[in-house]
């Protein structure tokens, strides 16, 4: 990957700038018991994508306004089950060393995103969420959009995932893709740190 030819850097939120995995999984739990699913399905296709394509995926038997008041259900749990959100590590350090435009991309609500950024002390310049966009990920609107919100090519931006869907969506946005917690992508990277390093020795952070 050349990261000399990226002018802009989007960011997934959770899981890559915040730290609310405990959260997250804590709600789906009481989510499970509550609509008689198995948590640990719920679980395997929950991370990173909309809370209604979860929903559709493990109760497919539900529909219309079934659909969208589980869901619904599901970011009220979260809402404010913020005591232990905090930001990743390296993330305060990376955004401020960034030179290029950065933008939030993510599958949660504005209440819910607003929430756990003001928690991990982040304030987006750009913030494009669920309800932003016609399909959440792994569909790449979200990602087109805050590329064209930034005025920078898609081929231009760095997305930073650390879920299946979200590189998925990247990719099919046309940007490069770089990937925490092992997940397949264009460029894997340990933690934050080491992508600051990389990008400020291709000129867009400074050290």
């Amino acid at each position: 990957m050349d990261l000399t030819i990226i002018e802009a850097v989007l960011f997934d939120m959770d899981g890559t700038l915040v730290d609310s995995d405990a959260a997250v999984e804590r709600a789906w739990r009481v989510w499970a018991a509550e609509y008689a699913v198995d948590p640990a399905a719920v679980l395997a296709v929950a991370h990173g994508a909309p809370a209604e394509r979860t929903v559709r995926l493990v109760r497919p038997d539900l529909t219309g306004t079934g659909v969208a008041e589980a869901a619904a259900r599901q970011l009220t749990l979260q809402y404010d089950d913020l005591s232990d959100v905090v930001a990743t590590p390296g993330a305060p350090e990376l955004l401020a060393a960034l030179r290029v435009p950065w933008a939030i991309v993510t599958s949660a609500d504005v209440r819910l995103a607003k929430a756990r950024l003001g928690a991990a002390g982040i304030a987006a310049p750009l913030l494009v969420t669920v309800e932003d966009v016609r399909v959440g990920k792994p569909d790449p609107e979200g990602y087109r959009r805050a590329a064209e919100l930034l005025g920078v090519a898609p081929e231009h931006c760095l997305v930073v995932e650390d879920a299946e869907v979200g590189v998925t969506a990247g990719r099919a946005a046309g940007a490069q893709v770089a990937g925490l917690k092992g997940v397949d992508a264009d460029l894997p990277i340990t933690d934050l740190r080491a992508l600051t390093q990389l990008l400020a020795a291709a000129g867009k952070a400074h050290a």
